[in-house]
């Protein structure tokens, strides 16, 4: 059996799931927070037929051998952590990360998970929460009788109530970093989880050991580039084509060897 069908129909493979991942970016075009995938390919084993280097009948060197590859596969999938655009919302709560850090939400488990969509809500307790009712980690509480909510770059969340001019600090929202924030594993509904990878999060003040600071008011959208995410379908889908040749060309190179007649 030909080694190309087998090289080209892991090429296809390998298209299919850039495909997917393409088309998962442009269904999150307008999600806030969401940061686009990138995937990475690499070559896979050779078969050495003649090894570089070595010595031919009449005693000369070879300064180069014969390997043939088999193909391609899909090495990794990258989370791509460059800045959304913002937007201008003026909602209290619709906050946004200036560069560096993530949010801190709890999960139902009990774990921590992180987020880059600051679109929160306060819910019938005062707590402020994600858009599916995650509390913010640390808790933050907005009394009943709040008549503004501030937030500052650091992160302190002040209060001005009904019948007083003088604001009062109910608490500090503090972000998370991590060493490697591309091992963080996606958890679904805009929350990334930490893994061995990623390293243990650094739990910080905004503003503060790189973390970047917080705006009031704004939220960040998508990084995904419409036009740049369009290219790269019609890349892989000009390379799934030609992968999708090579393979009706083998077929068709086995068919003349199998039709061949004395």
């Amino acid at each position: 059996m030909m080694r190309a069908l087998w090289s080209a129909a892991s090429g296809m493979t390998a298209q299919e799931l850039n495909v997917d991942t393409i088309a998962n970016n442009l269904a999150n075009v307008n999600t806030t927070g969401f940061k686009k995938m990138r995937v990475e390919f690499q070559d896979l084993m050779y078969e050495t037929l003649r090894q570089p280097g070595s010595v031919a009948a009449e005693g000369v060197q070879l300064p180069t051998g014969i390997q043939v590859g088999l193909g391609s596969r899909t090495a990794a999938t990258r989370k791509v952590f460059a800045q959304g655009t913002f937007q201008d919302t003026g909602n209290a709560l619709d906050l946004v990360i200036e560069k560096n850090g993530f949010f801190q939400v709890l999960q139902p488990n009990g774990q921590v998970a992180y987020t880059r969509a600051g679109a929160f809500k306060k819910d019938a307790e005062g707590n402020v929460v994600t858009s599916d009712g995650l509390p913010l980690e640390p808790p933050l509480v907005i009394p009943s009788d709040a008549a503004a909510v501030s937030v500052g770059s650091d992160g302190t969340v002040s209060v001005t109530t009904a019948g007083s001019d003088a604001p009062s600090t109910i608490g500090q929202i503090q972000l998370a970093s991590f060493a490697n924030p591309a091992g963080l594993i996606n958890l679904g509904h805009s929350l990334l989880g930490g893994t061995a990878a990623s390293g243990e999060a650094v739990v910080g003040t905004p503003g503060m050991d790189g973390l970047g600071n917080i705006t009031q008011g704004v939220l960040e959208m998508s990084n995904v580039k419409v036009v740049e995410e369009m290219v790269q379908m019609i890349t892989a889908q000009r390379a799934y084509e030609a992968n999708s040749q090579a393979i009706r060309i083998a077929d068709s190179m086995l068919e003349i060897a199998n039709n061949t007649r004395r």
